[in-house]
């Protein structure tokens, strides 16, 4: 006797949109919107731009700083902002992306890597899109090995001040977000050089252009053009000739440098204070995963919802054509594919979970042998 079950789908939608579902339903809204999303027909510049006003509506609704502390205009919510990011990915993937650059790596950067000065001075800005940022960590040359990146930023006690240079086209900052059109200043991570020593590498910010959009001087951008399905974002290449910034451009939760030229480390050893530092990133790579498994359910859905419909030769002895997935062929390609996304979903819940209660702690009330565990 064969059965069928059915499911109920808005009562499936909710379990899977799970303690974030009201974010996620907003997401999904802005995404539904008239014009929100379509980018058809447009060149590149006109994309930028498109993919930019679509930013700013997010900004202008609040939901772009949820993982932001209150205080500056946030809502102390890190799994929601993740729950936001992992929705975005249902709509246009360079949305998703230079959403990720703005909020997630530049304003990650300078919560996680800078102290209070820096978060009143810019998160609020950051999070209303004010002032557009980078994350100018990759190189040329040096992509994951950011021990052996090349910039350097070396103190030069008499000014105060921390002169960033590209001592070589190996060390230009390379297909960074935001950098070939939009971005005004840049998280860069740079070989810390002070009083003859050297510290490894920190982040410092350094303006790239004024509030005109004019290129400040010592700096050069170069627009790194056309790229497969993300033309919608202006990934740039970055070079500095001895840019001066202030002292207090120094990310310095990890490290600082005295007006004198003292450098001290609440780590005193090097190799740990670099991996601390890497280690608070973390929410940008699990943003990554719940941003692609998003692209997964979205190329998934479409599939499946073809297969669903379309029809392709009658059976032996004639009668209606067979649907797609009544094919065994097409079941094998897809629906393997189909409970792996349901079975990451829910890894991916839990690993969200792991880091709103770790990130979002007081700084005594996560260990680091849990934060280290998130990271692995």
């Amino acid at each position: 006797m064969s059965t069928t079950t059915t499911t109920d789908a808005a009562t499936l939608q909710t379990f899977l949109d799970g303690e974030h579902r009201e974010i996620r339903a907003q997401v999904r809204e802005i995404l539904a919107r008239p014009g929100f999303g379509e980018a058809r027909g447009l060149s590149i510049g006109e994309y930028r731009g498109r993919v930019l006003e679509w930013l700013q509506t997010l900004a202008d609704e609040g939901g772009t700083a949820r993982g932001f502390p209150s205080e500056f205009g946030g809502a102390d919510n890190v799994g929601g902002s993740i729950a936001a990011f992992e929705t975005l990915a249902f709509g246009d993937l360079s949305l998703l992306v230079k959403c990720g650059v703005q909020f997630g790596l530049f304003g990650g950067a300078v919560l996680h890597l800078g102290t209070r000065k820096h978060h009143e001075r810019y998160l609020e800005d950051i999070a209303k899109l004010r002032l557009v940022g980078c994350f100018a960590m990759t190189e040329t040359a040096h992509g994951s090995d950011v021990q052996s990146l090349g910039t350097t930023a070396t103190y030069d006690a008499d000014a105060q001040e921390f002169v960033v240079h590209t001592p070589s086209p190996e060390a230009r900052k390379d297909y960074i977000g935001n950098a070939a059109c939009h971005g005004r200043i840049a998280a860069v991570f740079a070989q810390l050089r002070v009083g003859g020593e050297e510290h490894g590498v920190h982040a410092l910010l350094v303006p790239l252009r004024d509030a005109d959009g004019n290129v400040c001087e010592g700096v050069s951008i170069e627009d790194d053009g056309p790229k497969l399905g993300l033309n919608g974002v202006d990934n740039g290449r970055i070079a500095f000739d001895r840019v001066r910034v202030p002292r207090d451009a120094l990310l310095d939760r990890f490290g600082q440098v005295s007006a004198d030229g003292a450098y001290s480390s609440p780590i005193e050893k090097a190799s740990k204070r670099f991996f601390s530092m890497l280690g608070t990133l973390v929410q940008g790579r699990i943003s990554i995963a719940g941003g692609s498994m998003g692209a997964t359910k979205t190329a998934l859905t479409t599939a499946v919802r073809y297969d669903l419909r379309r029809r392709q030769f009658a059976p032996p002895g004639g009668g209606e054509d067979v649907l797609l997935l009544d094919y065994r062929t097409q079941q094998r390609r897809l629906l393997p594919a189909l409970a792996r996304s349901y079975a990451l979903h829910f890894a991916q819940e839990e690993v969200v979970a792991r880091l709103h209660r770790i990130f979002g702690a007081r700084e005594d009330e996560a260990s680091e042998r849990e934060r280290r565990q998130l990271e692995t």
